[in-house]
């Protein structure tokens, strides 16, 4: 029988909020997200409503945006084709679709407060409508305006990060690494890396986490790429480990990033992970940044996970 490895370092670790029960899989997905699913959760959560327009994809949201508006128009109009046309004066024809246009468009004209003239109310009735269909429209744009505001002014991490992590020969010993570039022109700066190294315990069946010591941790400016590099030494949680042993332990590699965006004077994050699978012995990467004939550096972003063997 195999032996189980030693796990005696990672004891007594804190656990990140992860929890010690992790099924098989990588507890952070590439993303950044986390591989939780939750249950008992009711269908409607009112209280989620704001996150989830902030957060969605930009093309549903504005597809979203574009769904209620004509819900609404459609509401109304059938409001007004309710009460009867003959409440307007209009330039319209007495048909079912001459009707149902007239009134679905003034009620957009309505919603928007464009209101062109050419269709009127001329009841008490349709005007009551009409005006509380204003007050819905301007409470609607100007929270579809907030919204707007609020997803275009959420500062968004772009960092790019290599495929995949490296056990590679590193001055004399050998290191686990991995590299990151800002896909975005913006400015970072106090960028910060913390490295969690989480390994299954066969005789427990829990996961014990341990937080890798970097040769780096932390640099002040990022205009060009950061090779994150964990120094394997005899200290090190890694030290003896091998290829098998992080597949059979189910190994994972969180890494947590932190800086300071220049352009929206606020802190950003961003997380991804790398599982065993992900990890590839005896490379190194490529180099990405080179010296231009006009003096300037020139970095190839798409080469941030480019690797050869070393």
């Amino acid at each position: 029988m195999t032996p189980l490895l030693d796990l005696s370092r990672f004891r007594n670790q804190d656990d990140l909020g992860l929890g010690l029960k992790q099924g098989p899989g990588r507890s952070v997905n590439k993303d950044g997200t986390f591989n939780v699913r939750r249950k008992g959760m009711p269908l409607v959560r009112s209280y989620e409503l704001y996150h989830r327009l902030i957060t969605m994809g930009g093309f549903r949201f504005l597809l979203l945006l574009l769904l209620g508006f004509l819900i609404a128009n459609a509401l109304f109009a059938s409001v007004y084709l309710g009460i009867g046309m003959e409440h307007f004066v209009r330039p319209g024809g007495e048909g079912l679709w001459d009707r149902l246009c007239d009134a679905f468009f003034f009620s957009t004209q309505t919603l928007t407060t464009v209101g062109y003239g050419h269709i009127s109310p001329k009841s008490h009735l349709v005007s009551a409508v009409a005006a509380f269909e204003s007050l819905l429209g301007l409470l609607s744009f100007a929270l579809a305006t907030g919204l707007l505001y609020g997803r275009f002014s959420r500062p968004h991490a772009q960092m790019c990060f290599s495929e995949h992590g490296l056990i590679a020969p590193y001055r004399e010993k050998t290191a686990f690494m991995f590299r990151f570039v800002n896909r975005r022109s913006n400015q970072l700066i106090e960028v910060e890396a913390t490295v969690v190294f989480t390994l299954l315990d066969a005789e427990t069946g829990n996961r014990q986490y341990v937080t890798l010591p970097l040769e780096r941790a932390k640099i002040n400016l990022f205009p060009t790429s950061w090779t994150v590099v964990h120094p394997i030494d005899e200290t090190s949680p890694l030290a003896g480990l091998t290829d098998e042993d992080l597949r059979r332990g189910q190994a994972e590699f969180i890494v947590l990033i932190k800086a300071f965006d220049d352009t929206f004077a606020q802190t950003i994050y961003q997380r991804t992970s790398y599982i065993a699978d992900e990890v590839r012995w005896g490379h190194r990467f490529k180099p990405m940044s080179a010296v231009g004939p006009d003096g300037h550096m020139v970095m190839d972003v798409g080469l941030v996970g480019a690797s050869e063997p070393a």
